[in-house]
């Protein structure tokens, strides 16, 4: 029994030693203290309640020391509560003071909350970035396609990585000023023999304003020769002239149809006015016989005449022509 109580004893006085080495960082203090920050013990037990890491402070203020920079434990503790990423913070301004750029702490934590990488901004001034272009089609003045890629040298602006814009903006507006430079260019072989000049157009254009870089030059690292963008055009109004010329041939067909059928039908029209008007014979023929205006002699002889015809229509309609003086002969 006396075992097992010696035994709870022991675990409670390790755990109270834990308890009092987390809450109160006395290692972390003398380490600060010999460092050369002076830094009371009890703000490191108020960080830990204020759910502050002592040792993101600590050893950020120990590195700022060191370097010769005068850091307040304030303006940090201020700043992680901010959200902001506080060794980040320091290691950028320790690069820019070493590299004799121009950064305080205020601005280093306006571009940390802004979202950016300060230190790699600061690597970025000192260490300039190549970024290439897209590969951008454009078409000179003599129809030529031409399609160039840029390799873009930039160096990060400090005074304007806070609501400036970024990469993407400045390869648009390079892009923007490549297609600009050659479609000003009077043929593609003054482009392919002086491909700089496009560099220089879009030089003195100024693409970096308003941005978070500043370009220190534009070099063309390729350019190719496209399609013959002229004669593609010249080929389709020439397609587009022929289908008008063909939908105009197709519309004068369609009212010639039209007037056909017309034509067809008055025909049939006055066919029918003449079947008509020779319904009307026999009537007439009869309103004479009865007055007395023929006789029947007359009648008689106009059947002949009438089956005579029929006679010589279909003959002429089986090709055969009818001998001279048939008529006589058959009347003989």
């Amino acid at each position: 029994m006396e075992n097992y109580f010696i035994i709870a004893i022991g675990l409670g006085a390790i755990f109270l030693i834990w308890f009092l080495f987390y809450f109160i960082p006395v290692g972390l203090w003398f380490t600060a203290l010999v460092s050369g920050v002076k830094i009371p013990l009890i703000q490191l037990i108020l960080m830990r309640w204020r759910k502050i890491p002592p040792g993101i402070i600590v050893n950020s203020l120990i590195a700022a020391t060191k370097a010769g920079l005068k850091l307040e434990r304030n303006d940090l503790e201020a700043h992680f509560l901010a959200g902001g990423r506080v060794q980040q913070v320091v290691n950028a301004l320790i690069s820019a003071d070493k590299a004799n750029i121009e950064l305080n702490f205020k601005t280093a934590t306006a571009i940390d909350l802004a979202g950016r990488d300060v230190l790699q901004a600061v690597q970025m001034s000192v260490n300039p970035k190549v970024i290439d272009t897209k590969r951008v089609a454009a078409v000179a003045k003599d129809g030529i396609q031409l399609i160039a890629m840029a390799r873009v040298t930039v160096r990060a602006n400090i005074r304007q990585l806070v609501g400036g814009a970024g990469e993407e903006t400045i390869l648009a507006r390079v892009g923007e000023g490549i297609v600009s430079s050659i479609g000003s260019a009077e043929s593609h072989k003054s482009v392919l023999e002086n491909p700089d000049s496009i560099s220089k157009v879009v030089l003195r254009k100024g693409l970096d304003s308003g941005t978070a870089f500043e370009i220190l030059s534009i070099d063309i690292a390729d350019i190719d020769i496209g399609k013959n963008i002229g004669a593609v055009l010249q080929m389709d109004q020439a397609m587009a002239d022929k289908n008008i010329a063909q939908a105009k041939a197709e519309e004068r067909r369609a009212m010639a149809v039209a007037m056909e059928q017309e034509m067809k039908a008055k025909a049939q029209e006055a066919r029918a006015n003449v079947i008509q008007a020779e319904a009307l014979i026999p009537q007439a023929i009869a309103e004479a016989l009865r007055n007395g205006n023929i006789g029947i002699m007359d009648f008689y002889k106009f059947q002949n005449i009438q089956a005579d015809t029929r006679m010589r229509e279909s003959i002429s309609e089986a090709g055969i022509q009818p001998a001279s003086g048939t008529k006589d002969d058959a009347k003989k």
